[in-house]
C-alpha cells in the first residue's frame, strides 16, 4: 500500500476508534499519521507472519497516547484483522488506549512519557554489539522532550555512536493543555541536537517524499534525529492546532460527521472507507451554539483570581 493511502486510512481509523471508544488523543493521532505511514510503507523491514523475526527493524512508539496510529498501520499490514480496531479502548481489548506489547508488531508498551528513547538506545546498542544491520526507529512527541531521561538517552546514543538509531520527533508544537513553548521552551531544538552530536534533519512532517528521503540517508557514525514539523489535528480543519482535541474525541453529531466529511474530500482514489463507504449522506453541521475554533489553550483560558 502506498504511504499516502495508508496515511489516509490511519486518519480514518483514528476517527472511528476514538469515536466508538470515547478515547482521547485524536489530535496527536492525526499529526503523526504521515510519519507512521511512510515507515510502514517504505522504510521498515518486517514480517507480519513472524513479528518477532530477529532481523526485523524495531519501532518504539514512545508517544504511546497516540497508539491508535500504530494499531491502524499494523492492522492494514495484516498483523491482525482490521475489524479488531473497533475494540479500541474497550474492556478486555488488546488495543489499550496507550500502546500495548500484547499486540503482534509492538515491541514495547508505552505511554509513560520519556522512556522510549532509552529503550530504543539500548536496543540499538545490542544491535551494534551483535553486528546486526537492523535499525531502531523511535517516535517521540515534542512535549515528551521535557523529560530528563530523554536527554540521558541522547547522550548515551552519541557516546556509543549508535548510527543504527533514528529518533523522530512529532513536532506539532502542542502538549497536554498548551503550546510547548509556553509550557517549557524547547527552541532552539535543532541546535541542541547538533550540540549533542546527532545528525539532525528539520523537515515537513507531512511531506512523504521528505520523510522517506531522510529516513534512508546514511548515518555517518552518528545517531539521527528527524524533527518532523507537523500540525496537531492535521486533516480536520476544526481540530488543527486546537488543544481541545488532545483529550477530546469526535462525538456523535456534527463533530463526527464533519470529520468524516472532510476526510472524504481528500480521500485517495483507490482507498475504500470500510465504515462509511460513501461518506455521510446528510452530515450535521455546527450551530452558533457550538464553540468551533475557539482557543482552548491554558494560557488563553486561565485567569488570575
Amino acid at each position: 500500500m502506498k504511504s499516502k493511502e495508508l496515511a489516509w486510512k490511519i486518519r480514518r481509523h483514528g476517527i472511528e476508534m476514538t469515536h466508538l471508544s470515547g478515547g482521547s488523543h485524536i489530535g496527536a493521532i492525526l499529526s503523526v499519521a504521515d510519519i507512521v505511514a511512510v515507515l510502514y510503507s517504505d522504510i521498515l523491514k518486517f514480517d507480519n507472519k513472524n513479528p518477532k523475526w530477529r532481523d526485523r527493524d524495531r519501532i518504539i512508539f514512545s508517544k504511546g497516547h497516540a497508539g491508535a496510529a500504530i494499531y491502524a498501520a499494523l492492522a492494514e499490514n495484516n498483523f491482525f484483522e482490521v475489524e479488531e480496531l473497533k475494540t479500541h479502548y474497550q474492556d478486555g481489548s488488546r488495543l489499550s488506549g496507550h500502546v500495548s506489547h500484547y499486540l503482534p508488531g509492538i515491541d514495547l508498551s508505552t505511554g509513560s512519557l520519556g522512556h522510549g528513547l532509552s529503550v530504543a538506545s539500548g536496543m540499538a546498542y545490542v544491535g551494534k554489539k551483535d553486528k546486526k544491520d537492523y535499525k531502531i526507529f523511535c517516535i517521540l512527541g515534542d512535549g515528551e522532550l521535557n523529560e530528563g531521561s530523554v536527554w540521558e538517552a541522547i547522550m548515551f546514543a552519541n557516546h556509543y555512536s549508535l548510527d543504527n538509531l533514528v529518533a523522530i520527533v512529532d513536532r506539532n508544537k502542542m502538549q497536554s493543555l498548551d503550546f510547548c513553548e509556553k509550557t517549557i521552551k524547547l527552541d532552539p531544538l535543532k541546535e541542541k541536537f547538533k550540540n549533542f552530536g546527532w545528525n539532525v534533519y528539520d523537515i515537513d512532517g507531512h511531506n512523504h517524499e521528505e520523510l522517506e528521503k531522510v529516513m534512508k540517508l546514511q548515518r555517518n557514525g552518528k545517531p539521527t534525529i528527524i524533527i518532523a514539523n507537523t500540525i496537531k489535528g492535521k486533516g480536520i480543519s476544526f481540530m488543527e492546532n486546537n488543544i481541545l482535541w488532545h483529550y477530546r474525541f469526535p462525538h456523535k453529531g456534527w463533530e463526527y460527521d464533519q470529520a468524516v466529511t472532510e476526510l472524504h474530500k481528500i480521500k485517495p482514489e483507490n482507498v475504500i472507507d470500510i465504515y462509511t463507504p460513501n461518506g455521510i449522506e446528510n452530515p450535521k453541521y455546527p450551530t452558533e451554539k457550538d464553540e468551533v475554533n475557539k482557543d482552548c489553550t491554558l494560557s488563553a483560558t486561565w485567569k488570575k483570581i
